[in-house]
């Protein structure tokens, strides 16, 4: 049994949405190998991922003002309670994980106010003495690569036959919801509308995968049951409004296949194991946010007049970056698929796979802009930093050549 007295207590901060609590996942575990104790802080849209994470022992929320789509207001109040909570834990250590696009400054020196001993993160910016280990990003990290690098650059490795992939703790069995027979997941939905196929497109798609034979099981959120209702029709099962996340990972489990935009359901079905078939638009990069570790298809024009806008409302008359994506590319996409998730795993395969063989097809760019099938791009990419030292070659945390301490820029 490992002695774990002399470990650290360790709080990991990602302040921001499911999807991103999600792929902080295999950085969590390495984390959690190295500590007595690991807590996440996590906004009130994260809460709920954070708790289905392996290795967490404690989950906190803080509602940020600098975070999210309709940010809280700056609040004392809010503030001090943060600051109680936080000495309250006795965290030796901390890792701030953000975007390549967000600082993670204001909530390092809420950190240190609260007496956290030592913190890290990735910054762009001057951190000043907020900051113990200014960590750099390499360019063109996927999200989940670039936490894990970060763990790993803090001291934190991941356990022995760990290689990384999404987790989460083992779904239900959610047949009373879907039924028994073998199905294919199209959520519609995403907190971002530029995202997300129109209504009147994501219907289409449901119809055209009905009628190639394929029982159609359409999710949402308990805000989207008029969107899941108008998808599903007549020819698909809405589960609109009938699952909490935890039960949404046990329905994307039985999936033979999950399409769905960039959004956190993508993220889970990844992390159970599911293929996706990814209607991905362009606003942020797929380099960064694609599906992780699991056989994806790519759908979508990555080169849009959009791409790279972070638009939240398609800036483009008729989002053409998903719209026109044609039915035949999205069948062409799950049947690809579908070879790779036998009829057999229908509800029954909750075990994560590490198979690393790419998807064999022959999928090509169509008039909508489909990129072709994608392989996993996932767990060998966590070892791709060879220019970055790990655990075994730090001689305590922050200590490595590419790192930086507190203002010594």
């Amino acid at each position: 049994m490992t002695d774990t007295r002399h470990l650290p207590r360790t709080l990991i901060v990602r302040l921001d949405s499911a999807g991103d609590v999600l792929l902080a996942g295999p950085a969590v575990r390495a984390v959690a190998a190295g500590s007595s104790h690991t807590a996440m802080l996590c906004g009130p849209r994260g809460v709920q991922a954070a708790k289905l994470l392996p290795g967490v022992d404690e989950v906190l929320e803080y509602d940020a003002p600098w975070v999210g789509l309709e940010p809280a207001p700056v609040s004392r109040a809010a503030t001090r309670q943060l600051l109680q909570t936080l000495t309250a834990g006795c965290f030796d250590r901390a890792l701030v994980l953000v975007s390549y696009h967000q600082s993670p400054l204001p909530i390092a020196l809420l950190l240190k106010l609260a007496g956290v001993g030592w913190t890290a993160a990735d910054s762009e910016d001057y951190p000043g003495a907020l900051l113990d280990l200014r960590h750099r990003r390499l360019p063109h990290r996927h999200e989940a690569v670039a936490a894990l690098d970060l763990a790993r650059d803090a001291g934190f490795a991941l356990p022995p036959g760990d290689e990384g992939p999404l987790r989460v703790t083992t779904p239900p069995d959610t047949t009373h919801l879907t039924g028994s027979e073998p199905y294919v997941v199209l959520h519609p939905g995403a907190a971002v509308p530029a995202r997300a196929l129109s209504p009147e497109r994501a219907a289409r798609a449901a119809a055209a995968l009905a009628a190639e034979g394929y029982r159609v099981v359409v999710t949402g959120g308990r805000g989207e049951r008029e969107l899941t209702a108008k998808v599903a029709g007549s020819h698909g099962l809405d589960l609109g409004g009938l699952t909490d996340l935890r039960q949404l990972a046990g329905v994307l489990a039985g999936a033979r296949v999950a399409v769905v935009g960039n959004t956190g359901p993508a993220h889970l079905a990844a992390a159970v194991g599911t293929p996706v078939a990814s209607l991905f638009a362009p606003v942020v990069p797929a380099e960064r946010w694609a599906p992780y570790g699991v056989p994806h298809v790519l759908l979508g024009d990555q080169s849009a007049a959009c791409a790279a806008t972070r638009a939240r409302h398609c800036p483009v008359p008729g989002h053409p970056c998903l719209d026109g994506v044609s039915d035949a590319e999205v069948l062409a996409a799950v049947a690809a698929l579908c070879e790779r998730r036998p009829r057999a795993m229908h509800n029954a395969d909750r075990k994560r796979k590490t198979d690393r063989t790419d998807l064999a097809t022959d999928a090509s760019p169509g008039p909508g802009g489909a990129s072709g099938t994608e392989g996993t791009s996932g767990p060998e990419d966590v070892t791709g930093a060879k220019d970055v030292p790990g655990p075994e070659d730090v001689s305590g945390p922050g200590r490595g050549p590419e790192t930086e301490r507190g203002a010594t820029v």
